[in-house]
Parts: C-alpha cells; structure tokens; sequence
C-alpha cells in the first residue's frame, strides 16, 4: 500500500511521518516534489540550494521513484505531500496508485506559526486552495479519502489513528504513538529549518489550546482560506 497524506505547511504533518515510520512495515518519503516546486516557481524559501540538490527537480523522476517504492523495500510506503507544491507543472496521473488521506488544521494557527517562519506568506503558499483542488481530484477517481483534523489527533492521538487504520484497512500499530527524538533518517534536508519542536519530541503534543489572535494582513489571510478548510473539515474523521 502507498499513502499519499496531503497537508498544507506548519501541521502535524512531519510527526505524522513519524508515526507511520515508527511502524516496522512502512517506508516514508518526505515531500518529494519540494524541489521540483522550487525549481519550477523561482521561490526563495530557506535552504533553497540545499533542497535543489538534495532531490530530484523532474517531476517524472520523482514519480518513478515513488512508484519504486522507499530503499527498506518494506511491505507499506508513506508519502508525505505538501499540498502547495502541487503547482500545474507536476502531473497528476498518478494519484489513482495510491490511498490519498488529508491532514487538515485550523487557518489561524498555520498562518501564525508559518508567518513565523516565512515572511509575509501569502495564500497560495499555505496550500488549502490546492488541498480542496486535490480533494475533490481525489474523489472524481472513485475514492473516499480520509481526512483528519490536526486538533483531533492532538486531544487524542490514538482514537484518531485508529480510524485512520481501519478506514484504511490497516491493523493498529500501538508503536505509531511514539518514537525516539532527534529526528529521523527519512527527514528532508531542510529539516534544520522547520522541524525543531518535532525533532525533539518523542509523540504528538498535547491539545491545542485558544486560536491565536491574528491582526491586519495575517488575519485578513487567515480569514481567506477559511472557506477551504471548512470544505474540508466537514469530512473529517470522528473516531
């Protein structure tokens, strides 16, 4: 089985990653078409130079390596996806080869912590126009795809694992709530930058607590992609 989770930047999404691969029977691969997003579109995001060479920048070949599966050669593969770097340059044909799931968290709380990392984000980069595009590309192929919401895996990350085990007919792994810190082999390059707080984890945090409170152009932002993520949201898994 080959898992596509689809998220947008400044989600669980890498300790999502985490919890698949801490599973004896999963391959993971993190964000595969992130050159070729950089390459094609010119952005100067942080570790520009170090991404382009670390990964291809054809989007053919990364989806041959996909479809070869990760190097463990193990029975399952995980493929964790940004939703914003699937720009028109990066074919969509393949979507029908794997299970698509997407990872969905609240506007306020991606703007506010990527505008920490990224200045002056616009909406285009926080991926939720793209994820709603990809969702419903998903369904026109005959798929129900999962959803999960970040806030519900936060307040109780067993109960919303396991229904995305079951939904996606894989049996519980209990290993899924935990893994060693300091990150792990399958990391992106550019892990340095952006994934400090979960390098040093060992598991999901705990509960989200208030929305942060957004002003002038982060909440006009945050406010923008609502109508997205609400799309979305009306699907998610309940447990």
């Amino acid at each position: 089985m080959r898992i596509a989770m689809w998220s947008g930047p400044r989600n669980i999404s890498t300790a999502m990653m985490y919890a698949f691969a801490s599973r004896p029977d999963f391959d993971a691969t993190d964000e595969p078409f992130y050159a070729c997003y950089l390459q094609q579109t010119g952005l100067e995001h942080p570790m520009r130079a170090e991404v382009l060479a670390a990964q291809p920048t054809e989007p053919r070949e990364v989806i041959a390596q996909l479809a070869r599966g990760g190097a463990g050669a193990k029975p399952h593969a995980y493929e964790k996806h940004m939703t914003q770097h699937m720009i028109a340059a990066i074919p969509r044909d393949w979507l029908g080869e794997v299970h698509s799931a997407f990872l969905i968290r609240h506007p306020a709380r991606v703007v506010a912590s990527f505008a920490a990392k990224y200045e002056r984000p616009r909406l285009q980069d926080l991926g939720f126009e793209q994820q709603t595009a990809l969702f419903a590309e998903v369904r026109a192929l005959g798929q129900e795809p999962p959803v999960l919401d970040s806030t519900d895996v936060r307040a109780d990350p067993e109960r919303a694992l396991r229904a995305l085990c079951e939904v996606l007919e894989l049996p519980w792994d209990a290993r899924m709530l935990s893994w060693p810190s300091g990150g792990h082999p399958a990391d992106g390059v550019w892990a340095p930058h952006w994934y400090g707080a979960v390098r040093a984890s060992t598991g999901f945090a705990g509960a989200e607590g208030p929305l942060p409170e957004l002003s002038g152009e982060l909440a006009s932002l945050a406010e923008r992609a609502m109508p997205y993520y609400q799309e979305l949201y009306q699907w998610r898994l309940r447990g």
